[in-house]
């Protein structure tokens, strides 16, 4: 038996392994390179990207002999060290799904025995003359070394998010430094529902930050603890509140995601499960309770006014017109659900979202195009976009939330910033403070062909204005897109 070439066989399964746990569970369904608590951990992977990458092109077509060999055992020492490391790191900040922990077991096996079968040819290796022999195997080869280079990038795209993150955490201590939020003149508790998505995290730090109880509920219970470091309590169903538990205040911002698949009948029950009978829930609690919160602040989105005519430039606000499409009667139905909370004497709040921009959600996604040279407006570029920094959601929830001790809250109020923009200009913005051109559009029929009904949240839109959160005294951090941008 060939072992050499049975190990070569072995690292290119490796490689292929190691691109599905990168990309579908490092990238998609974890967003390991956007997330704070992951910075070891992408440390790690980084590292370790590196020295596969070195092991897959120098191994490819190469024996490595003599002095040389000495070398692969060392780093093959090092790999070993650092896969242990990374298996203590990802147990110590993340619980992993059930696929990347089988994954991973796979892949540890499947490289422990590529390594040992290297590992037996290296003794031989050793006692002939220092040298890199050329010992190519055809295709085998030249696969090998396409995943060194794949590998490779991989590692530097982790390398990158760990100084981003960086970045990043400096520059939130400094906000965090420069305005502390206030959410209520004494200690609180505080349900929240949907803690765990892109807002929900920023939410729950910050009413930590304030000294509050807060109390999580979540479909993943564990997960939630695991990304909150224990410091909330942490339920999957409100019959695990009793009747006497003492709840002030409660953040709605539950509901499944509204843009990736299509809006077919199953998917947009399950939308209107997620946020409508889900609302229903929470206000059958507070029905029960004892003793009642004094507040209800309960997400929806702008999406309530339906789609505006491109080339009309009236604003919108808190009184305006919903229209009788699906996204607009999701709201209303959604907005419908909370206000039954008035019938239990709680003030209930209606925060209406912009598009939120952040390190997370669907900016990310709307730059990629421009990072890499190649984006720009999508379809005419005339539809308005209306937007809102995460900071200023979060110093808006916290405004309501005081405004609430004095029983001023009543009402939707339209959380986006006073500079909605037209999509063709945004595309300029995002270019010139990412370097990048951004004249290639996105023709309106290739999104209407890929996302159906949905692709009128990105090719049509609304310009909305806040006038209520202004009206009550509210000043945005970020009113500006290129602020808000560079700030990101």
């Amino acid at each position: 038996m060939n072992t050499h070439l049975l190990a070569l066989q072995l690292m290119a399964a490796q490689g292929c392994l190691g691109a599905f746990d990168t990309i579908y569970h490092h990238e998609i369904t974890e967003a390991l390179p956007q997330k704070a608590s992951a910075r070891l951990e992408l440390t790690i992977h980084a590292t370790r990207a590196l020295i596969y990458s070195l092991l897959f092109v120098g191994l490819a077509a190469w024996e490595w002999h003599g002095a040389w060999a000495w070398v692969l055992v060392i780093v093959f020492g090092v790999e070993i060290v650092l896969t242990l490391w990374d298996f203590v790191v990802e147990d110590q900040t993340r619980l992993l799904p059930a696929t990347e922990r089988v994954t991973h077991t796979v892949l540890a096996i499947n490289a422990g025995a590529f390594i040992a079968l290297l590992a037996l040819n290296s003794s031989e290796w050793a006692s002939l003359p220092t040298a890199l022999v050329w010992q190519p195997y055809g295709w085998l080869s030249v696969f090998l070394a396409l995943c060194g280079v794949g590998v490779g990038l991989s590692g530097l795209r982790d390398a990158y998010a760990v100084w981003q993150l960086g970045r990043r955490s400096v520059q939130e201590t400094e906000e965090k430094a420069a305005e502390h939020l206030q959410f209520a003149g004494t200690p609180q508790s505080v349900l929240v529902t949907g803690a765990t998505g892109f807002i929900g995290q920023q939410l729950v730090a910050a009413l930590l930050a304030d000294g509050h109880a807060v109390t999580v509920l979540t479909r993943q219970p564990k997960q939630a603890a695991w990304t909150f470091d224990g410091q909330v309590r942490c339920i999957a169903a409100l019959d695990e509140l009793s009747d006497a538990q003492r709840i002030d205040m409660v953040v709605n911002l539950a509901g499944a995601r509204i843009v990736g698949r299509r809006w077919t009948p199953a998917r947009r029950a399950a939308l209107r499960r997620s946020r409508v009978a889900l609302t229903q829930d929470l206000v059958a609690w507070i029905a029960r309770a004892q003793h009642k919160p004094r507040v209800l602040l309960s997400a929806s989105a702008i999406g309530y006014y339906g789609v505006q005519p491109q080339g009309d430039a009236t604003q919108l606000d808190e009184d305006s017109a919903p229209q009788a499409i699906f996204m607009s009667q999701l709201c209303q139905e959604w907005e419908a659900a909370a206000r039954q909370a008035l019938q239990h004497g709680v003030q209930v709040g209606c925060m209406r979202f912009g598009l939120v921009f952040g390190h997370q959600g669907s900016l990310p996604q709307m730059l990629l195009p421009i990072r890499f040279g190649v984006g720009g407006p999508l379809g005419s570029g005339r539809q308005w976009v209306t937007w809102v920094h995460v900071r200023d959601v979060i110093r808006g929830i916290a405004h309501l939330a005081r405004r609430s001790e004095d029983h001023a809250v009543s009402g939707a109020y339209n959380f986006c910033a006073p500079d909605a923009i037209e999509q063709r200009r945004f595309a300029q913005v995002a270019g010139a403070v990412l370097h990048r051109p951004a004249f290639m559009p996105t023709p309106a029929w290739l999104m209407r062909a890929l996302l159906g009904e949905q692709a009128d949240l990105l090719v049509e839109g609304q310009r909305v204005a806040p006038r209520r959160l202004v009206e009550d005294g509210f000043v945005f951090r970020y009113p500006t897109v290129e602020g808000a941008l560079r700030s990101l």
